[in-house]
């Protein structure tokens, strides 16, 4: 049986000036791109996302989870 993964989106970090260079560690929250797809599936939305999206200041990168 194969493995099924969800992918998403998150930023990394959020605005606080106390901390150095103004950024805290803080995951966000998700935004699913797709659920249940096939490894191969993720890889290719993870790659495509990440064509067309930049991370930015805020880190906001795609990412792949294994669904239990």
């Amino acid at each position: 049986m194969e493995d099924h993964y969800d992918v998403f989106y998150r930023t990394w970090w959020k605005e606080n000036p106390a901390w150095p260079d103004g950024l805290e560690p803080c995951p966000g929250k998700r935004t699913y791109l797709a659920r249940h797809v096939t490894y191969a599936d993720s890889q290719e939305i993870v790659a495509a996302y990440s064509r067309t999206h930049t991370p930015g200041r805020l880190s906001r990168k795609a990412e792949i989870e294994r669904v239990p």
